[in-house]
């Protein structure tokens, strides 16, 4: 089912507010798909999603390797039947003040606070479509 990313619904919201794990999904250079498990806070009134992780990830790769191309890249997190989706074009942040911006809303999401790492950056998600069954 389709959804607004801006204007998702209570239960939608609320699905997202509760501390599940998720997929993100990018594109390697030859055009597969790459899942991996990373944590994700959803910002609906700015159409953000935010990860937090290390530079020297294969996830970053993707996204750098992209080039002047926007990078397409879905979350995804699954609860037995409810599963909600949001797509949009990622990109790289390292400004000390997005990711400590980031790190915080990890924190709230999921209640624990990651430990200082000087190789932590957030890739950023601009959300322009959203579903799931919730």
């Amino acid at each position: 089912m389709a959804i607004d990313p801006r204007a998702p619904g209570p239960e939608y919201l609320a699905f997202w507010k509760e501390p599940h794990l998720c997929t993100l999904t990018t594109l390697r250079p030859d055009g597969s798909p790459h899942v991996v498990p990373v944590g994700v806070t959803y910002d609906p009134a700015a159409r953000i999603a935010r990860i937090i992780t290390r530079k020297a990830s294969r996830k970053v790769a993707h996204l750098v390797a992209s080039g002047a191309r926007p990078a397409r890249v879905a979350v995804c997190q699954v609860d037995r039947g409810r599963w909600a989706t949001l797509e949009g074009v990622a990109r790289v942040r390292t400004e000390p003040g997005a990711v400590a911006d980031a790190v915080a809303r990890y924190a709230e999401r999921y209640g624990r606070t990651p430990g200082p790492d000087p190789d932590r950056i957030l890739v950023e998600i601009a959300l322009d479509r959203a579903m799931g069954n919730v």
